[in-house]
């Protein structure tokens, strides 16, 4: 049920995104936050003590990929993935809410199928027990909780296709 002109975060049937993008965020925030940390402790160790945290490119790594696949749900429901506008300002209404409607149709397929394909990589990186060089640390949970995190983002966007077709 979608109440007149309501933006997204309002209507009554998205309040389970506040929730989720706090969460999401949170976990983002956490991580770059992290990140931040350990390049700055590990500056210090190395310019003051002589001596470097072991496996912090590793810990870098791990950190970044949090952050991206956390952050990417979030970007596809707020729409700030690169998009091609030259034509937004001719076109009518209309034509703008389809259009949003097909690309996120479109998006939901694409993000969809990484995130199996995604899931299917994690699958086989546990089966190979695969680790960091350094500390050992498995891989598969990272890749699992990616494809997750797809899975999430394409339900974003298919979220976001049914409620531009909603206010035709």
């Amino acid at each position: 049920m979608i109440l007149g002109g309501a933006g997204p975060a309002e209507r009554p049937s998205a309040r389970w995104l506040t929730g989720l993008k706090l969460t999401l965020g949170t976990l983002a925030g956490a991580a770059l936050f992290a990140m931040m940390l350990l390049t700055f402790l590990d500056v210090v160790g190395r310019k003051f003590l002589n001596n470097s945290i072991t496996g912090s490119v590793e810990l870098t790594e791990l950190f970044m990929l949090a952050l991206i696949f956390c952050a990417l749900p979030l970007a596809s429901l707020a729409g700030e993935h690169v998009v091609f506008d030259l034509l937004d300002s001719v076109l009518p209404p209309g034509v703008k809410r389809w259009q949003a409607v097909v690309s996120n149709l479109i998006c939901t397929f694409l993000v969809g199928a990484a995130a199996w394909f995604v899931f299917d990589r994690a699958q086989r990186t546990e089966m190979m027990g695969d680790t960091t060089a350094q500390l050992q640390i498995s891989i598969a949970p990272f890749h699992y909780a990616a494809a997750v995190l797809l899975a999430v983002s394409a339900l974003m966007h298919l979220y976001l296709a049914l409620s531009s077709r909603s206010r035709d």
